[in-house]
């Protein structure tokens, strides 16, 4: 029987493999992988003196070009895509290459996969040129239900070809402070940091005012005087694969200053030491605005055990379960409600626990890769 192939473009603007992308290649690379031990995949990404043209990544084939002129890519990419003739062409993120593919593949099938909405509104895209890319797409997956109905609100006729497909996380990658290797590492992590007789609250992601860092630093003077034990962990910067500061972040360091005991900070780290930082944590909190599509980092905290304290907000309501694996608050009494989940799981052990044990449960039986996979091949084997 021949083997249905699958070519997937990704924005160009991260090499692939790469410790310092963002979270669209890492999932392309998962999700081509899973396919790839049924079917032919390819991705095509940007290239990197240090990557070879050519090479394989979890099974699947990546072909890599210069991206720097981003007309210039998606042609190299569309004529490389005609070479192979894909049975489905993926489109990651980047609603207007549909448009730019189709044109040099006038007879492929073409889906669009959409990570968030910031590349279907303006200044990215305006209505008019969004509702071509729909009529042009085949099929339009998307992360969660909240973009689902984003997408459907702006254009209602593209309902019929949405599809919500959830995201995954290397629950092997990511293990369990509650399993005996999470539990050994996460002891030898906490003595390094000198975190013993700490409670550790953990915020990672990057440094922009949609993730809502500022709330968290607004509430340290209460959270302080009830549970004096406590440390705010800060992972990120606000580019990826970048230390550079801005405004903002500048002044998250003025507020972080206030309580130099009780806040630290650290610059962008590279993925492969991401879990760690969860392991070695006791709460994870992820105050984002609005406009959060799912959110990667909650189900990475929650498969390594932790209870996340998150806003009831974009797609992050479809991950945390409210009184069973964390907490969701209210966008308009952020702060309010923040300060008051997270005292009651700094003062209530149990609790922490058993939400920590029961995110992981979560992750295995609902947010794996595996489980991504499988709900891309239904899709595919429908097609």
């Amino acid at each position: 029987m021949t083997r249905m192939k699958i070519g997937f473009v990704t924005p160009g603007s991260y090499p692939l493999p790469s410790v310092g992308s963002s979270s669209v290649e890492r999932v392309v690379e998962h999700v081509a992988g899973q396919l790839a031990t049924r079917m032919i995949t390819r991705i095509y990404g940007r290239s990197s003196p240090r990557l070879a043209r050519r090479s394989d990544l979890r099974g699947a084939l990546c072909v890599r070009f210069p991206a720097a002129n981003k007309g210039r890519y998606v042609s190299l990419v569309s004529r490389s895509l005609r070479s192979f003739a894909p049975d489905v062409i993926v489109v990651e993120n980047r609603p207007s290459y549909v448009l730019r593919i189709r044109k040099q593949n006038p007879n492929a099938r073409i889906w669009l996969s959409l990570h968030s909405s910031t590349f279907i509104r303006p200044p990215y895209m305006t209505l008019k040129c969004f509702k071509l890319c729909v009529r042009h797409a085949e099929k339009i997956i998307v992360n969660s239900s909240f973009l689902r109905d984003v997408v459907a609100a702006k254009v209602p006729e593209a309902a019929r070809k949405l599809h919500v497909i959830h995201l995954g996380v290397e629950t092997d990658r990511f293990p369990s402070q509650y399993s005996q290797e999470g539990l050994m590492r996460r002891n030898m992590l906490r003595s390094k940091r000198e975190w013993q007789g700490r409670s550790v609250v953990l915020f990672m992601g990057r440094l922009i005012p949609l993730k809502g860092v500022h709330h968290l630093l607004h509430i340290m003077p209460e959270l302080v005087k009830r549970h004096p034990r406590i440390l705010l962990v800060i992972v990120g910067s606000a580019f990826y694969g970048s230390h550079r500061s801005t405004a903002y972040t500048r002044r998250l360091h003025r507020l972080g200053r206030k309580w130099k005991d009780h806040v630290r900070f650290v610059p962008y780290v590279p993925y492969p030491q991401v879990p760690d930082w969860f392991l070695a944590s006791d709460i994870a909190v992820v105050p984002s605005g609005k406009r959060e599509a799912f959110g990667l980092v909650n189900v990475e905290a929650m498969s390594c055990g932790l209870p996340v304290v998150a806003t009831r907000s974009g797609g992050i309501k479809e991950i945390i379960e409210d009184g069973g694996t964390g907490f969701l608050v209210d966008p308009a009494h952020v702060q309010a409600d923040l300060k008051q989940r997270l005292l009651t799981l700094l003062e209530d052990e149990v609790l922490r626990i058993s939400m920590g044990m029961r995110s992981r449960e979560r992750v295995e039986q609902m947010f794996t890769w595996r489980y991504t996979g499988e709900r891309w091949l239904e899709l595919l084997n429908k097609s």
